[in-house]
């Protein structure tokens, strides 16, 4: 018998400032949970519950479900919603302070969360670190989600192209209009679900400086990539073309062309050779 619940109060006005917009259309929120491709047995991390709606459905299909609310009212809320319920935990925290592993309490989980827009990238950056959660479903601005999908050498592919495809899969499952939110953002959004790479183009010891070099590159993208090793790396001519020949990179080329591989291989030529 699922426990009792308190009568329902006062729900909290959204707060601008913590970009909120909460979600509650039912058949959205079941296919967000189907993109998790749950078993009943996983400890769902959820980034951002809101007002509990997604949670309801995680936590009829996981195993377990902690749910991270940076906002003190809605997690108050979401505390009485589900107490005495042991399959639910609520901490109140900003999950950019939080490991993920440490409050799933295990390395096994997987990730969801309606992401604030104004912090997506920080938001997508944590999760990526290890240990990193065996699948995490986002519910994005379109724009950001594809961003993160771009091909090499397509108008929208960048340094969160780059780094996110350096180390996982990443999808656009399907768009979610405006009109579904209450209140209703100014941008259209969609859900990304992201998925550890069996094959990473980099090493876990190389991801923050083949990240730094992205970046850096594509501060500098309509620039061919000679002109760019040059700058970045502070590199005369002949070792600039050196390392872009060791990297197999076309010193005419542009960062935008570039795949994470490429990057990969980049950073290893120009990184000082281990003692």
């Amino acid at each position: 018998m699922a426990p009792e619940r308190p009568p329902p109060r006062q729900l909290p006005r959204p707060r601008k400032r913590l970009g909120q917009h909460f979600l509650s259309d039912p058949r959205i929120l079941s296919r967000i949970a189907d993109a998790l491709e749950l078993t009943g047995a996983e400890t769902v991390v959820e980034i951002g519950p809101g007002r509990g709606a997604l949670t309801d459905v995680l936590a009829a299909r996981a195993g377990r479900v902690v749910a991270v609310e940076l906002d003190g009212a809605l997690a108050a809320l979401l505390r009485e919603r589900y107490a005495g319920n042991e399959r639910v935990r609520v901490v109140e925290a900003d999950v950019l302070d939080v490991s993920l592993s440490d409050v799933a309490g295990t390395a096994e989980f997987v990730l969801a969360g309606n992401v604030p827009y104004y912090i997506t990238t920080p938001i997508l950056f944590h999760a990526l670190e290890p240990p990193r959660p065996a699948r995490a479903v986002y519910l994005v601005q379109r724009e950001v989600a594809e961003r993160v999908v771009a091909p090499p050498g397509s108008r929208t592919y960048g340094a969160l192209s780059v780094n996110v495809q350096a180390v996982a899969r990443a999808e656009v499952m399907f768009r979610v209009p405006a009109g579904a939110f209450r209140p209703p953002p100014k941008v259209e959004s969609a859900v990304l679900r992201i998925t550890p790479r069996p094959d990473p183009a980099v090493a876990p010891d190389e991801e923050a400086g083949v990240r730094k070099l992205v970046q850096a590159a594509f501060a500098m993208r309509r620039k061919q990539m000679r002109r760019v090793v040059r700058s970045v790396a502070a590199l005369d001519v002949a070792r600039a073309e050196s390392a872009l020949a060791e990297s197999g990179i076309d010193g005419e080329a542009r960062p935008e062309t570039l795949s994470p591989e490429d990057f990969a291989r980049l950073y290893r030529a120009l990184r000082p050779p281990r003692p």
